[in-house]
């Protein structure tokens, strides 16, 4: 039985990758801020392992104990999520920089470092998989989001090139918007959004889509072919239009 580390894992896609996994017979490493909900999730699992590690992965000591998880040759980890993440609720002018620096961070560095602590272990067996949650916010010009989230999307098809031959793959999943807490802790209540229904995704079918893709060693998945409609258009728009069409949703990310 194969072990997947999930980040983020209190909420949203985050616990829908622990209930999907759990069903396919995986034990589960689960790491978030709030480890009270994570306990939540953990108790809804049947038939697998599971074990709760509560971290602030932006604070130094917190991501290295999970480094230092992933590292551990005698409980390995075969799948890493790096789902962990938050969205900027204001204009980038607006936003305090030093939480733009954390945005960053979370979004890049700690999936970077998380990745560089599993990959060793991973070519040791010759086989594991890597998703990093993206956005298709990534695909337009529109503030740091999706700055950061492009960057996932580079780093996860370079990765999935190189290790390859070694049985890894890597996958950077772009969701559209998706029925979780994300948007409300941006301060939009459902139904608030201004966003038509038919852009909505459930978060089931996203993680669905997205395992599939993995398995299938896809470096990029953008569950439902809406979103591959839609990013397949994106590009045969100038940046100028797109980064107008955006504007107005710019708060409402992933």
């Amino acid at each position: 039985m194969s072990t997947a580390l999930i980040t983020g894992a209190s909420t949203g896609l985050g616990a829908e990758y622990a209930r999907q996994l759990a069903a396919r017979h995986h034990d589960l490493v689960l790491v978030a801020r709030d480890a009270e909900a994570l306990h939540r999730v953990a108790a809804d699992m049947d038939g697998v392992s599971v074990e709760v590690l509560p971290a602030d992965l932006l604070d130094p000591a917190d991501l290295a104990q999970v480094e230092e998880r992933l590292q551990d040759r005698t409980k390995p980890v075969d799948l890493l999520i790096n789902n962990a993440g938050f969205g900027m609720g204001l204009s980038f002018e607006t936003n305090d920089v030093d939480d733009e620096v954390r945005h960053l961070r979370i979004h890049n560095e700690v999936p970077l470092r998380l990745t560089h602590a599993v990959l060793p272990g991973l070519i040791e067996r010759r086989r594991g998989r890597i998703l990093n949650l993206s956005s298709v916010a990534a695909f337009l010009p529109r503030s740091t989001y999706s700055a950061c989230k492009i960057w996932l999307i580079n780093f996860s098809r370079w990765a999935n090139i190189e290790y390859a031959d070694r049985g890894i793959t890597v996958t950077a999943v772009c969701p559209g918007f998706t029925h979780t807490s994300f948007h409300e802790r941006l301060g939009l209540p459902p139904g608030e959004e201004g966003i038509s229904e038919w852009l909505w995704l459930d978060a089931e079918r996203v993680v669905k889509e997205s395992l599939a893709d993995a398995q299938a060693g896809r470096s990029v998945s953008i569950p439902s072919k809406r979103y591959k409609a839609i990013v397949a258009v994106s590009r045969l728009i100038p940046d100028r239009l797109l980064a107008r069409a955006a504007r107005t949703g710019r708060r409402k990310d992933r």
